[in-house]
């Protein structure tokens, strides 16, 4: 019997839809609106975060391991929201609501992975504020520049790793009864639901996301800021506790941002019952609203970014300025101006300090009377 029954098992096999159909948004009223809105929140989201990661590369004062994590962070808010809206876009604003397998997968991982990516760097972020506050004479020699891309480096090589592991799990069910999954993307979470075999690792798997990925990430971030409020109390002036405490608002709105409708969509699932539109409105906003709103709050609460804005402007200001002069003199003085401008360069790097000056060279006349 024993033989039996193993000789059916080794003969079970897996069914695997070519398609899925992609159900989401369903009876909303007029929810082209909303796709309007995600439109716009797409090109916001595009424009800061390019505009952000070019103010970093651009200027030097900015190149720093703090902002390495800035810029990684704007990337995967980039990149995060390419693989989400645009599909979104394409699926129910053009109809294209059946996905091919492969694709739906595809989709799958690169979602969680840039959305893990963005919370592990505001982790890396944390870590920085912890340094910088609690260990100050020692911040540069701890967060280095080759550390912070170690940072990143590992996270890329975790985050890869993991996922591919959990969008491979899904190889193993099998779809033998429906294959419409009521999210706004090809949800993990809905897919395993839907097999008629056993999925009780890919279960466990879920649940280890929502507490290594989710939990995690923001508990370690609870304990850096409850090390740094400690620091801070230790500050006997005011106004340099206050000057400590800025340099942390930007990161713990971004905290906030990207915390906060997460733990309330979860206590909301296991308290109430809530409508399916209702949940798949709230987890495309939380997806979304934080990759548009994280490059703004960087901006505006950032004093090192708006001056380093500050500068590039009347840079660039200063050479519109001498080309528009340039295009407006004769061809002939044209190499006697380029010149000019090396040579001022030149005594601009070789000009004398402070304490040249006030030490004058004094001429001695030769034997012959010239000096």
């Amino acid at each position: 019997m024993s033989s039996m029954q193993s000789n059916s098992s080794a003969n079970v096999t897996f069914v695997r839809p070519a398609t899925f159909f992609i159900n989401g948004f369903s009876n909303v009223p007029h929810v082209k609106y909303y796709y309007m809105f995600l439109s716009l929140v797409y090109v916001v989201t595009v424009l800061g975060n390019s505009f952000i990661m070019c103010i970093i590369y651009l200027a030097r004062r900015l190149h720093t391991a703090k902002y390495i994590a800035v810029f990684h962070l704007a990337l995967s808010d980039l990149c995060g929201s390419s693989a989400l809206i645009p599909k979104v876009m394409d699926t129910f604003l053009f109809g294209h609501q059946v996905v091919s397998y492969e694709a739906c997968l595809a989709n799958m991982f690169f979602v969680y992975h840039f959305m893990n990516m963005q919370s592990l760097t505001l982790l890396a972020l944390a870590y920085d504020r912890l340094v910088a506050i609690c260990f100050p004479l020692r911040y540069h020699a701890i967060v280095t520049k080759p550390a912070m891309f170690m940072i990143i480096g590992v996270m890329w090589i975790f985050s890869v790793t993991y996922f591919s592991v959990l969008v491979g799990l899904v190889n193993r069910l099998s779809f033998c009864g429906s294959n419409v999954i009521d999210s706004h993307f090809c949800d993990q979470g809905l897919i395993y639901k839907l097999a008629c075999n056993d999925n009780s690792i890919n279960i466990m798997m879920g649940k280890i996301s929502f507490g290594l990925l989710m939990c995690t990430p923001l508990i370690l971030i609870i304990i850096s800021y409850f090390c740094i409020a400690l620091a801070l109390l230790k500050i006997a002036h005011g106004a340099d506790r206050i000057k400590a405490m800025k340099t942390c608002t930007s990161h713990l709105m971004l905290v906030a941002i990207g915390y906060l409708p997460l733990i309330s969509n979860n206590i909301a699932a296991l308290t109430t019952s809530i409508d399916p539109n209702t949940r798949i409105i709230n987890n495309s906003l939380r997806q979304v609203i934080p990759s548009m709103l994280n490059p703004i709050i960087y901006t505006l609460k950032t004093e090192e970014v708006m001056q380093s804005i500050k500068e590039l402007y009347k840079r660039s200001k200063v050479n519109t300025t001498q080309e528009r002069r340039m295009k407006c003199m004769p061809e002939k003085w044209l190499l006697t101006t380029k010149q000019e401008i090396e040579t001022m360069q030149i005594l601009e790097v070789t000009e004398p300090s402070f304490s040249e000056w006030n030490n004058p060279i004094v001429l001695v006349p030769k034997k012959d009377g010239t000096l």
